[in-house]
């Protein structure tokens, strides 16, 4: 029966049982951590023998002929930025490899603008004031830390199932102190949404008031699927070389969540125009990153299909585990009508919308009964979610079992968070 049309006394006995649930699970004394999209140790385990592909026996040089254990080519060895580019669908030329952190990549872009003119006859991002950024929602809360610190003003763009709403985008973009947007298009982090042929399309046909508009199209789930489905992305390098607009986005993506994420490879794609700009900031930065496990991760995986065949065993591991995810919000949460939610298809979250009003204390009460979620609120700019209802369910550190009993934490929560609150209204 749906809570909603449940009557003052139903809904004070089903506190009580409820209630009940809830101080027999605190009694249990758990402490399960989901707070972050972290791999678990079997997903580690898969890529262990990459460690013994470089030792002390191993030739270090590029197909090229260069020492890897030497200084230089601050863009990456010439077979990791062909294995990258194929990973993103873009010519070897357009890419510059990093160190382990695609975030630390988009963090320098960031940085880069705020200092050099991201365009030309542009001002450098620091120099304009009442400078904005776009920030579909839910998102991602590190890309909205970066543009805190940086100072922007950080304008939310509502996400539908195709992608961001491109009429707000389109609408806001008029503004010329709007300087950029983030976006995950594959597997969006929280929603696991794909941005529509038409989504990708309007993004390269945009005309932005500011002509250092900038497209961060963070790409970090571009091959993490969950199923055997062929979910694809249009190449969005591809659509804004049709428009004229190739200086828009500016494309990352890592291994972190393929093979170690303290020690994976980051890479990320451009025009000319940008790679000129950012590059001149990294040289003075870096004579070049970690060569060898560039080159580790070219023997390791030896192409893109040998990356893909890789991916096939991480879904193994995980598919499980959003599996129960999803049958405990369908099976706990969903009679009671107190739940909405996306069921991903690849990416690394569960969505999930609890009533409204109830996020900030269900995930309270989850942490004072073992389990720590994603703080309410992570997924909105600020931290501050108007509807108070998102949370971002991370269900791959921990494991099956352990992930049965934290989800039945939060669905005995999520439940006794709502029957209060109608309670109280």
């Amino acid at each position: 029966m749906l809570y909603r049309e449940m009557n003052t006394a139903e809904l004070k006995s089903e506190y009580e049982k409820l209630n009940k649930e809830y101080n027999d699970i605190k009694a249990m004394n758990l402490s399960l951590n989901m707070s972050r999209g972290v791999p678990c140790a079997e997903q580690l385990e898969i890529s262990r023998s990459m460690l013994d592909i470089i030792n002390s026996d191993a030739e270090c040089v590029t197909v090229d002929g260069q020492d890897c254990r030497n200084y230089g080519i601050m863009d990456g060895i010439p077979s990791c930025k062909k294995l990258m580019a194929d990973v993103m669908g873009v010519t070897p030329d357009m890419v510059m490899v990093g160190g382990n952190s695609s975030l630390n990549m988009m963090f320098d872009t960031i940085a880069c603008f705020m200092t050099a003119s991201p365009a030309e006859g542009c001002a450098p991002w620091y120099e304009v004031k009442n400078r904005k950024f776009l920030c579909p929602v839910p998102g991602y809360d590190r890309h909205f830390g970066i543009t805190e610190y940086f100072g922007f003003e950080m304008i939310t763009v509502p996400m539908t199932e195709n992608g961001p709403d491109m009429d707000v985008v389109e609408e806001l973009v008029k503004d010329e102190s709007v300087k950029g947007i983030w976006c995950v298009p594959k597997y969006s982090n929280p929603q696991g949404i794909t941005y529509s042929d038409e989504t990708v399309k309007r993004f390269a046909k945009l005309q932005p008031a500011a002509k250092d508009f900038k497209i961060m199209w963070d790409n970090a789930y571009v091959i993490h699927d969950l199923t055997d489905e062929e979910v694809s992305l249009l190449n969005i390098f591809d659509e804004c070389e049709k428009t004229g607009n190739i200086d828009l986005p500016i494309e990352f993506c890592s291994t972190s969540k393929i093979t170690f994420p303290g020690s994976g490879v980051a890479a990320m794609a451009a025009s000319k125009n940008n790679m000129d700009i950012i590059k001149n900031k990294y040289k003075y930065q870096t004579i070049g990153f970690d060569k060898i496990n560039m080159l580790r991760h070219v023997r390791f995986f030896g192409d893109l299909d040998g990356m893909k065949a890789h991916m096939k065993k991480h879904k193994d591991i995980l598919k499980p585990r959003f599996d129960l995810v999803v049958n405990k919000l369908k099976e706990e949460l969903e009679p009671y009508g107190i739940v909405s939610y996306e069921v991903p298809k690849g990416g690394y979250f569960v969505s999930v919308d609890v009533m409204d009003g109830t996020a900030k204390k269900v995930v309270a009460m989850c942490k004072d009964a073992g389990v720590i979620l994603t703080g309410a609120g992570a997924t909105y700019p600020y931290g501050k979610d108007p509807k108070d209802s998102n949370i971002r369910v991370a269900p791959t550190a921990p494991s099956v079992n352990d992930l049965s009993k934290a989800m039945d934490v939060f669905t005995v929560c999520a439940k006794l968070c709502a029957v209060e609150h109608l309670l109280q209204a």
